[in-house]
C-alpha cells in the first residue's frame, strides 16, 4: 500500500511551518464562513416554509357549505360538488390509461421497476411533467383474484388503516347521491417529514364488461380547514382501471398517478423505486387476508351505493378502438424531453447530500489549516476548493424549480 503522503499528493504541500498564530486565524476565518453559510441556509428554509404556508392560505378556494356527516355517511344531494369529478374527466382518464394498448417505453416513459412472483407482478414507468414533478403509470397483476374483490379492497379505507401503517387517519366528509362523488380526508405520515394531509374527491364507474374505473382529484372542503401541523397536498390526480385478465384466473389494476406532496423530487423518486415493491408485497398479503377480515365498512357500502354506470357512448368507442387499434402513443403521450437526462430527474434543487458535503469540506479545511501555517501551495489549493464549493451552492440555489403546490389540469 502506498504511503499516506502519496495518497494525499505530496508531503511538501502539507508540511507544517514554524509556530505562529496565523493557523488559528485561518481556522477562525473558515469557522466564521461556515457559520455564515449555515445561517443563510436556515434563513432560506424558514422563508420558503412561511411562503408556502401563505400560498396555501391564499390559494384555498372557498368550499361550498356542506352538512356535517350524519352517522358516518355524510350523504347530501345538490350540494354543489357535481363538477369536481365529471364524465369528461373519465373520458380523458380512459384515453390516458390506454388499458391493454399502451407501450410506455416506446412513448418515452422511463422504466422504473418490473418485478413479480407467483402471486403478484408489478411494472411501473415514470415521466416528468411540465412542472418537474413525476407522473407514474403502473400495472399490477394479482393471480387468483376477482375484479370485484380487488375493487372492494382498494376502496375499503377502514381496512387500509389496519394494514397500511402510513395512513394515520381517514374520515368521510361528504358524498353526493346524484353525481356519485365522495369527499374524504386522509392524513399520511412521511418518515422524518411533516405528515401530509389529503382532501380528495373521487368517483367510481362500473362497465358492462365487469371493469371498474375510479378517478381521484384534490379539492377543498369546509369541514377540513388548513392546520399548521400538516402539509396540505395541493396536487393529486390519480385514476385506475380494474379488470379481469383475459384468459387467466387473475385481475389487474392499471394506475396513472400524479402527486406533488412537497418532497424533494429526487428523494421522492428514489423512495418510490426502492420501496414500492415491498409495499406491493405487503398490499398483496393484505389482499389475501381480506376475505376473512371483511366486516361492516362505511367505505364499501358508500362506494357500492354511489357507483355509476359507465357511459354507453364511451363503451362503444372503446369497443371500436379495440377492434381497430390506434397509435396510443401519439394520441395520449405528451411530448418527452429531448435531452438525454432521465425524464424524472429534478431540475436545479440542491439536495441535502450536497449541503452536507459542502459543510464537511469546510470542516475539513479547518482541521487541515489549524495544524499550522501551510505553505503557499496549500493555501492556494484550499482557496480554490472553497471557491468552487460556494460557487456551486450559489448556482444550485438560483436554479429554477416548479412550485410544490401548483395545480395543473387533469392529465
Amino acid at each position: 500500500m502506498p504511503p499516506l503522503e502519496a495518497l494525499l499528493g505530496a508531503a511538501e504541500l502539507w508540511r507544517p511551518a514554524a509556530r505562529g498564530a496565523s493557523g488559528w486565524a485561518t481556522a477562525a476565518a473558515l469557522l466564521l464562513l461556515l457559520v455564515a453559510h449555515l445561517s443563510v441556509l436556515l434563513v432560506r428554509r424558514r422563508r420558503r416554509g412561511r411562503a408556502r404556508l401563505a400560498r396555501q392560505q391564499e390559494d384555498a378556494p372557498a368550499a361550498p357549505a356542506s352538512p356535517s356527516p350524519s352517522s358516518g355517511s355524510g350523504s347530501s344531494s345538490g350540494s354543489g360538488v357535481e363538477g369536481l369529478v365529471t364524465e369528461d374527466d373519465l373520458r380523458q382518464l380512459v384515453g390516458s390509461l390506454g388499458v391493454g394498448a399502451r407501450q410506455p417505453e416506446l412513448e418515452g416513459w422511463d422504466p422504473v421497476i418490473a418485478k413479480g412472483n407467483d402471486a403478484v407482478s408489478y411494472k411501473a414507468w415514470c415521466e416528468r411533467t411540465a412542472d418537474g414533478t413525476p407522473r407514474y403509470l403502473s400495472v399490477t397483476t394479482y393471480e387468483g383474484c376477482s375484479a370485484e374483490l380487488l375493487r372492494d379492497f382498494y376502496m375499503d379505507n377502514e381496512y387500509r388503516m389496519e394494514w397500511d401503517n402510513t395512513v394515520i387517519k381517514h374520515e368521510q366528509l361528504q358524498c353526493d347521491e346524484n353525481s356519485g362523488i365522495e369527499i374524504g380526508r386522509t392524513v399520511k405520515k412521511f418518515p422524518l417529514l411533516t405528515p401530509r394531509e389529503y382532501i380528495l374527491a373521487w368517483r367510481v364507474w362500473a362497465s358492462d364488461e365487469n371493469s371498474f374505473y375510479c378517478l381521484v382529484k384534490e379539492c377543498e372542503h369546509s369541514l377540513a380547514p388548513i392546520q399548521r401541523k400538516f402539509v396540505r397536498v395541493r396536487l393529486l390526480r390519480s385514476g385506475w382501471c380494474i379488470r379481469k385478465v383475459p384468459g387467466r384466473d387473475a385481475c389487474e389494476i392499471t394506475v396513472l398517478h400524479h402527486e406533488d406532496n412537497g418532497m424533494n423530487i429526487e428523494m421522492a423518486k428514489l423512495a418510490f423505486s426502492k420501496g414500492i415493491w415491498n409495499y406491493i408485497c405487503k398490499m398483496n398479503n393484505a389482499l389475501r387476508r381480506y376475505p376473512q377480515h371483511r366486516g361492516p365498512s362505511i367505505s364499501i357500502s358508500t362506494m357500492r351505493r354511489l357507483t355509476k354506470k359507465f357511459p354507453q357512448d364511451l363503451q362503444i368507442n372503446m369497443d371500436e378502438s379495440n377492434r381497430c387499434p390506434v397509435n396510443t402513443a401519439a394520441a395520449v403521450a405528451p411530448p418527452t424531453p429531448s435531452s438525454g437526462t432521465s425524464p424524472c430527474k429534478q431540475l436545479g434543487k440542491k439536495s441535502s447530500r450536497e449541503t452536507i458535503a459542502s459543510g464537511l469540506l469546510l470542516i475539513g479545511s479547518i482541521v487541515c489549516l489549524s495544524k499550522g501555517r501551510s505553505n503557499l501551495g496549500a493555501q492556494l489549493a484550499m482557496a480554490f476548493f472553497l471557491k468552487k464549493a460556494f460557487k456551486q451552492d450559489k448556482e444550485s440555489g438560483s436554479s429554477p424549480r416548479g412550485r410544490t403546490d401548483t395545480t395543473v389540469p387533469m392529465q
